[in-house]
């Protein structure tokens, strides 16, 4: 029976860039592994990866009196629809617990960024020049909003609110894909595997 020596176990990034504000990607490597034992980790590290990790995000607006989230208000170019899924887009950055409000009032005509959000102070947008709105004349415009610290997505059923409130269905996943490869080490016995995510 043959003897080998213990191999050192590696754990490191090979890959990292900054493809925009709002995306990064990162290549790590895992090895050696035995047979097996690559499958059990890189769908167990996927799924707490996708999951588990916490996010906060936008995940109610407010409009004052728009009978449904289809209507057109007067001097913004977009539906109170295509506003909300930009609110839904916006990428947000905190260690807050619980639901925090924060609200958006300006005056057209002018375009409306992520930057136009008064946030509280444990709260911060990544990117400032997400697009939410363009004002087409001058008008004041409102939105009060809602954040909130979560994990996973989560839909609310779409309901007629009275009093202009709609809910966001909330994306609160600041990983939003995994892959994960797994290779057989060149010149090592076929038990040993090294794994990529």
């Amino acid at each position: 029976m043959p003897h080998y020596e213990p191999l050192l176990k590696v754990w490191k990034c090979v890959e990292s860039r900054v493809d925009s504000k709002r995306l990064y990607y990162g290549r790590f490597i895992l090895s050696p592994l035995r047979k097996g034992q690559a499958d059990t980790v890189g769908i167990a590290l996927r799924r707490a990866l996708l999951g588990e990790i916490e996010g906060t995000c936008i995940t109610r607006a407010k409009f004052g009196s728009v009978p449904h989230e289809y209507s057109t208000i007067a001097g913004i170019e977009e539906s109170v629809q295509e506003i909300l899924l930009n609110l839904k887009e916006i990428v947000l950055r905190s260690n807050l617990y619980g639901v925090r409000d924060a609200s958006i009032c300006v005056k057209g005509p002018r375009y409306i960024t992520a930057q136009d959000i008064i946030l509280p102070p444990s709260v911060e947008i990544v990117d400032t020049a997400q697009p939410i709105a363009n004002l087409t004349e001058p008008i004041d415009f409102c939105i009060d909003l809602q954040i909130k610290r979560d994990r996973g997505y989560q839909t609310e059923l779409r309901k007629n609110y009275q009093d202009g409130s709609y809910p966001i269905d909330a994306v609160s996943m600041p990983v939003r894909n995994v892959n994960y490869s797994i290779f057989f080490l060149v010149g090592m016995e076929m038990k040993n595997t090294r794994y990529f995510f």
